[in-house]
């Protein structure tokens, strides 16, 4: 009986130690950057080995839209080109030959880039009652002063943050295209002056009021590297790892952005954004969310972490942990009812089908319980009763997208937000401060929500600097009857 234990615990300990091993992005939270050399050749391994269908089509599927250009009715300008002197068929000479009617080419291009010095005449005027001399002030310019007006600075902004590049290389880019120097200073600088007008604007409140208003947010956090942590009274280094946050719509309308300085709960609630919001959320289940649980409506659990959490434990046993694949088809068979039901413009389920659904979930989760509650494992209950018990305690929350069909069963809308900070650090490498990563932050709110309402990325920075910036108030009100002002001229 003792040899029969001991060999049991260490077919649990091996069990352990290859689940360790093989945790990746596809079985776990761990994020694809975390992969080991080993999954990542996995992962393209299993994309370079998909077979495509006989009957699909190369190209475009049907239902996808596309992004071809569509002819203008409107175009800045008609040129009428010389007839055709030769045939294309045969060669002959069309000199003399019919006219066989016109037709039409439409061709979008960019006028020549070049850089324009405009000298400004400042006229200076003394002040008859204090004797006070006023100069005239040029655009995004100061007398006696030579600088680079707001179109350079919005390529520079629009690069660096838009496009992640990095600022010596934004500076280098811009240097080749303008054929005079850019410095690195002057981009960071850039960057720095329009976050700064947007603070100065009130943007980040008008945020937390426009995201407050809608009925369905999706939020989620991701760790950056920080150089310089923030210090307490006693000039001492604050404790916990900096993190980037986004609050944002399912949609892209509103993206929200900010840094916290520790994923801990206090700094979550201390963003202010979801400070009496009473709609719904869709999370993963960290427990710094918890705390506005009984405020909302409901809570949404994201299905794709409990997917990848599932699939971590059939891959322990995929006979004993076969529950675990039950999950994964009931939740994948779900998305798919609230899919057809939207797309047929219902607002519901089937009864009868969400019912059936929800039984076969019931069925595996509790025969997860059962089947794991007393499953040896070295550390702790075996992480199958864990899942298990976890899917049966949040039950409610898994299946709040079957219900509330505006809630999306995933929280990929925020982790896709995300991934513009992860590539802003992979190429940048890092934040000096968390004050640079909060100007970045902004910055980035501001341009993808613009961009959400059908605003271009360079005209939403051009108008800011020039004094007319990108409102969404109008869009705002009409929607939720709530007037939010985004930005003001400082």
């Amino acid at each position: 009986m003792g040899l029969a234990s001991e060999l049991e615990r260490a077919h649990a300990r091996i069990a352990e130690l290859e689940a360790r091993l093989g945790r990746d992005s596809t079985n776990s939270s761990v994020p694809p950057s975390a992969d080991s050399i080993a999954a990542k050749a996995k992962r393209r391994a299993d994309r370079s080995s998909r077979e495509r269908s006989k009957d699909r089509k190369p190209g475009g599927q049907p239902g996808h839209k596309g992004s071809g250009l569509t002819p203008t009715v409107t175009p800045d300008r008609t040129e009428a080109l010389p007839a055709p002197s030769d045939c294309s068929g045969c060669r002959a000479d069309l000199t003399d030959g019919a006219d066989a009617g016109v037709s039409w080419a439409q061709v979008w291009d960019l006028p020549p880039i070049a850089l324009e010095k405009v000298h400004y005449l400042l006229p200076r005027r003394r002040c008859g009652c204090c004797g006070k001399i006023t100069t005239a002030v040029p655009p995004l310019g100061a007398p006696g002063n030579v600088t680079y007006g707001p179109n350079v600075n919005a390529a520079a902004i629009l690069l660096a943050s838009e496009g992640n590049v990095p600022l010596e290389r934004t500076a280098m880019l811009m240097a080749t295209l303008l054929g005079t120097p850019v410095s690195t200073g002057f981009v960071a600088r850039a960057l720095e002056r329009f976050a700064q007008r947007l603070a100065a604007g009130g943007f980040d409140d008008a945020m937390k009021t426009a995201l407050r208003a809608e009925d369905v947010l999706c939020a989620d956090e991701t760790p950056t590297n920080v150089i310089s942590k923030d210090t307490d009274d006693h000039g001492e280094p604050v404790a916990g790892s900096p993190h980037a946050v986004t609050v944002r719509t399912p949609d892209a309308r509103l993206v929200w952005y900010a840094p916290i300085g520790s994923r801990s709960k206090t700094a979550i609630a201390a963003l202010g954004v979801l400070q009496g919001y009473a709609g719904y959320l869709v999370r993963d289940d960290y427990a710094g969310w918890y705390q506005f649980d009984a405020q909302l409506a409901g809570v949404g659990q994201c299905a794709a972490h409990l997917i990848r959490h599932a699939k971590g434990i059939l891959e322990l046993h995929p006979i004993q942990q076969k529950w675990a694949g039950e999950v994964i088809t009931v939740l994948r068979e779900a998305a798919t009812a609230v899919t057809e039901a939207i797309t047929n413009e219902r607002d519901h389920l089937d009864p009868q089908l969400l019912a059936n659904l929800r039984q076969r979930y019931d069925h595996a989760v509790g025969w997860g319980i059962t089947t794991n509650r007393h499953r040896d494992w070295p550390k702790g209950n075996h992480p199958g009763y864990n899942l298990a018990t976890r899917l049966h305690d949040k039950a409610e929350q898994v299946w709040t997208f079957t219900r509330n069909l505006a809630v999306p069963w995933t929280n990929n809308a925020s982790e896709q937000a995300l991934k513009g900070p992860k590539r802003h650090q992979a190429v940048s490498g890092y934040w000096h401060t968390l004050t640079t990563l909060a100007q970045y932050c902004r910055v980035r709110s501001y341009l993808v929500s613009a961009r959400g309402h059908g605003v271009r990325s360079i005209d939403a920075i051009h108008n800011a600097l020039t004094g007319n910036p990108w409102l969404n108030a109008a869009k705002l009100e009409a929607r939720t009857g709530v007037l939010t002002r985004c930005l003001t001229t400082p």
